[in-house]
């Protein structure tokens, strides 16, 4: 049985929900313990640990995947880490390559489908701690990330369960939803982060990426077109709609073979019902709609009080399965 979700009275708006926790969680609730993972091809990513993991004993492993230009700064971020440490988990979030505030050393970044890095993060936890319980979370970008995983691994996940969270399903649907109303201010803000990593990432190699300098980067409009002319020839992919209708978590939903839940609210200011699966779903998934909630927002409790939903509600449901 999974808890449902009831907005604070008077903070039902959905981009209101979306906004609210970077107001009301300024700064991290806990330093965090910090590690760099090499990878096979010479980058690297950044781990941010709930505690020093040499000193955690024998601790369920709590997973996190964050979103688009998320960090360890991100109001989900630290509060899910900092809830699993309170319930005694061991938490760790894998930094998508550059997202640790340095650039990372390849002519490549992440994406929604870029499911190679988390493969091998979780490979090693699998081999440091063979005998804990591991489940994982993904949230927005990263949690379409963990659906590509979830089916592409299938009962070879190494993961006991998961949990995805306002989840891009539909990438194309979703790109396209962000260009218009207000939803153009998260897209202004996540360009601009994006563009500025992009060129902090040529001042650190002193080379263009996929043949664009720094004033082309600068010049991109939306986010339509960097997946056009960064995301898609960086990786591999054709244009933007062949990353997008290649990426999408919604067409692999019935290969996953894991416990998972699915949280998705329908007014999510960065998406459309496109997101949202129409047909029978295998008896595993556990996909919950909400009314309310915004962009992995879910505030409740009341206005002089409110509380993050998604810090109660994701760990209790995983203590449930396990």
């Amino acid at each position: 049985m999974m808890d449902s979700f009831i907005p604070a009275s008077g903070l039902s708006n959905a981009h209101i929900q979306t906004l609210l926790p970077r107001l009301l969680r300024r700064n991290p609730l806990f330093n965090a313990y910090w590690q760099r993972l090499e990878l096979p091809d010479g980058d690297f990513v950044d781990l941010a640990w709930s505690e020093n993991p040499n000193k955690a004993g024998d601790k369920p492993i709590f997973i996190l995947f964050h979103g688009l230009e998320g960090s360890f700064e991100s109001p989900y971020a630290n509060g899910l880490l900092a809830a699993a440490k309170e319930q005694g988990w061991l938490g760790v979030m894998m930094h998508f390559r550059g997202c640790s505030d340095v650039p990372n050393r390849l002519a490549r970044a992440y994406h929604s489908g870029e499911t190679e890095d988390a493969r091998f993060f979780i490979q090693m936890l699998d081999n440091r701690f063979p005998q804990q319980v591991k489940v994982a979370t993904g949230i927005s970008l990263g949690g379409n990330m963990l659906v590509n995983y979830l089916a592409k691994y299938k009962t070879n996940t190494l993961l006991n369960a998961a949990t995805v969270i306002s989840a891009p399903l539909d990438l194309a649907a979703c790109s396209e939803r962000i260009q218009h109303g207000f939803s153009r201010i998260y897209q202004t803000y996540l360009l601009r982060s994006l563009k500025a990593s992009s060129i902090r990432k040529i001042n650190g190699n002193r080379k263009a990426i996929v043949g664009l300098d720094k004033a082309m980067i600068a010049a991109i409009p939306d986010l339509l077109q960097f997946d056009n002319l960064l995301t898609a020839p960086m990786h591999g992919y054709q244009n933007a709609q062949d990353y997008y209708q290649q990426c999408s978590g919604l067409q692999f939903l019935d290969n996953i073979d894991i416990p998972t839940r699915i949280i998705h609210s329908k007014d999510d200011p960065f998406m459309t019902t496109a997101v949202i699966p129409t047909h029978t779903l295998p008896n595993c998934v556990h996909y919950q709609l909400t009314e309310n909630g915004g962009h992995v927002g879910f505030i409740n409790g009341s206005f002089t009080k409110p509380n993050f939903w998604l810090e109660t509600t994701v760990n209790q449901w995983f203590q449930k399965i396990i």
